[in-house]
C-alpha cells in the first residue's frame, strides 16, 4: 500500500447538483463550499475518510434508532402529512 498525499487530500472536482449542492463522489452531496466560507472554515479531509463516513451513515442511523427512537417515520409518511 502506498500513500500519495495529493491523491488522498485532493477530492475530485465538484459537479453542480443544485443551486446550493455539489457532488464529488457518487451519491455524496455536500453544501457548495463557496457558500460556507463566511461562518464555517472548511477542513482538509482525506478522500478515504469522506468515503468511510458515508459508508457508516447507515450503521449510525440504525444505532440511533435502536437506542433512541420509539417509532421510525418514513419520509413518504411525512410528505403525506404535509399534503393534508
Amino acid at each position: 500500500m502506498s500513500y500519495r498525499y495529493h491523491d488522498e487530500m485532493s477530492p475530485p472536482p465538484p459537479e453542480r447538483a443544485s443551486e446550493v449542492a455539489v457532488t464529488r463522489f457518487e451519491h455524496v452531496y455536500e453544501v457548495d463550499p463557496a457558500l460556507m466560507t463566511e461562518h464555517v472554515t472548511q477542513q482538509t479531509f482525506p478522500n478515504w475518510d469522506t468515503l468511510r463516513l458515508v459508508r457508516s451513515r447507515g450503521d449510525h442511523l440504525a444505532w440511533m434508532h435502536r437506542h433512541f427512537a420509539h417509532k421510525v417515520i418514513s419520509g413518504e409518511e411525512l410528505l403525506n402529512d404535509l399534503d393534508r
